[in-house]
């Protein structure tokens, strides 16, 4: 499992000519099966992903091509986390 941190680089004006392209391809990742939560970072610093049931390097690849890190409207941060214990809710992400 991946959390993903989209924080908002120098370039953050831009943000709204790549918004379309950027909700497309978070649409993408959800049909995928792989982005089961996205979010703000708050206060407006950016998003955040939490992704599963890929590898980091088809990943980094995903992420890669998201016109937000394209652009450089974002920069991206990886963290993998190696689920310990889970609420029965949550089990699917320590398969």
């Amino acid at each position: 499992m991946y959390v993903v941190f989209l924080r908002f680089s120098d370039n953050k004006t831009a943000a709204p000519q790549h918004m379309d392209g950027h909700n497309a391809w978070i649409r993408q990742g959800f049909d995928d099966g792989i982005f089961v939560l996205t979010g703000t970072i708050e206060p407006k610093q950016g998003g955040s992903i939490i992704a599963h049931n890929v590898t980091r390097e088809a990943l980094e690849a995903r992420i890669a091509i998201d016109p937000f890190v394209a652009q450089n409207v974002v920069t991206a941060e990886i963290l993998e986390i190696s689920p310990g214990k889970t609420d029965p809710r949550l089990d699917f992400l320590a398969a």
